[in-house]
């Protein structure tokens, strides 16, 4: 009888082993939510980023339109403050918007691979971070054309040899730098869409397929150093510009595919 009573005590679970218990329930009850988790305000977040920044990209060079060509640039700055800060507000729309969209993808996307989906944030940031060097070179040349012009003639060699050099590192950061990183984050999480199905497969293709016309674009731009709105440009970039309003547009009104986030729960790492 002692016997019996001392394996009973045995076997009997202990606070330790209780709590163990009730954290492994724990644990699964937090999985299945997981796994049911539809992600419907990433999906909308996401879709409105993408709209709100091709937008700004665009709008962002209506506000000055030619000021910034030819060789009086400085004296045209100097009278259109104006116009300058809205560009700079514009981009800064721009350059916010472009890391939200792979922010707001990472916490899906980081269950089929979290290395890529970082990579994509970290790209989209970067993009977003060399937006706001061309906005700051902006923002410089319109302080120094207001000083040319106070200056007077006799001064304005000088200060055009400074603008001239502003003016270039704002043409490089928005039309080189700014893009690639761009289009690197963006090869990231279409290949992560495509490949855990999130989206239809031609939806994703096709932004991969956009994404690496960017690029080529861009690194053409680079060794002939004609930016903005080119021909080559203009017809390699359209495919993207329209595939990101198509995924805005579907993510909007569908979402992410359910059983793709449920097969995708399970393989986080």
């Amino acid at each position: 009888m002692q016997q019996q009573s001392a394996v009973g005590i045995a076997q009997r679970p202990g606070p330790e082993a209780k709590a163990n218990a009730q954290l492994r329930e724990s644990a699964l009850k937090e999985e299945r939510r997981e796994t049911m988790k539809p992600y419907r305000g990433n999906a909308i977040a996401v879709g409105v980023l993408l709209i709100a920044c091709s937008a700004a990209s665009i709008l962002s060079a209506i506000p000055l339109g030619s000021t910034l060509d030819g060789s009086d640039y400085l004296s045209k700055l100097a009278v259109s403050g104006n116009g300058v800060v809205l560009t700079a507000l514009i981009e800064f729309v721009w350059a916010a918007t472009a890391a939200g969209i792979a922010i707001g993808l990472y916490p899906v996307l980081r269950k089929y691979n979290r290395s890529l989906a970082l990579g994509s944030v970290v790209g989209r940031t970067v993009e977003g971070m060399l937006i706001l060097v061309g906005t700051l070179s902006l923002l410089a040349l319109l302080t120094m054309g207001q000083e040319s012009a106070a200056a007077g003639p006799a001064a304005a060699s000088s200060f055009k040899a400074v603008g001239d050099s502003l003016l270039a590192v704002r043409d490089w950061a928005l039309g080189f730098l700014g893009l690639l990183p761009f289009g690197v984050g963006a090869l990231m999480y279409y290949y992560l869409l495509y490949r855990s199905r999130l989206v239809p497969r031609w939806l994703s293709g096709w932004g991969l397929i956009g994404a690496g016309l960017l690029v080529g674009s861009t690194v053409y731009a680079g060794f002939i150093q004609e930016f903005g709105f080119s021909t080559v440009n203009t017809a390699l970039n359209i495919p993207i510009l329209l595939q990101e309003m198509v995924l805005a547009v579907w993510l909007i009104v569908k979402g992410f595919n359910r059983s793709a986030l449920a097969a995708g729960a399970g393989t986080e790492g």
